[in-house]
């Protein structure tokens, strides 16, 4: 199986300096910054990306698990929120909030839920966040 990279680079200190994100691909190449992570700045954080990542990583999950429940989706709209809260230690990633649209012909109310709760807690981003980040799923056929 395949080993993914990225690269950071980060330039002075935390509320005065910047960094760059780059993927291996060259698919995403992005400044960062301490305005971007924890104010309304412009470029992109690393809770951003997370999220990217689970959204993503959940869609195509969740769509093996009804293609193997012999429905497969016709479309699936998956977003992700992370949240990084103040903790006593410093900083921490609390909750990712996934909500999910999908349309699945032929798939009752109750298999999707089944197989929408059982992605949560097996698609490989998620199988990484669990026990650390709380993962809360809204999850709704269309």
């Amino acid at each position: 199986m395949p080993t993914r990279r990225a690269s950071a680079v980060w330039e002075g200190g935390l509320r005065s300096g910047k960094g760059n994100v780059k993927t291996e691909t060259g698919t995403l190449d992005a400044a960062y910054s301490f305005g971007s992570r924890f104010e309304s700045g412009k470029g992109t954080n690393p809770e951003e990306l997370l999220a990217a990542a689970e959204a993503a990583c959940f869609a195509m999950a969740l769509s093996v698990g009804l293609e193997g429940a012999g429905t497969p989706p016709a479309r699936i709209d998956a977003s992700a929120a992370c949240t990084i809260d103040k903790v006593p230690e410093g900083f921490r990633i609390t909750t990712m909030k996934l909500t999910v649209r999908a349309t699945v012909p032929g798939a009752t109310a109750e298999s999707f839920q089944k197989i929408a709760q059982a992605t949560k807690d097996g698609c490989p981003v998620s199988s990484a966040l669990k026990g650390n980040v709380k993962i809360d799923l809204d999850a709704t056929l269309t």
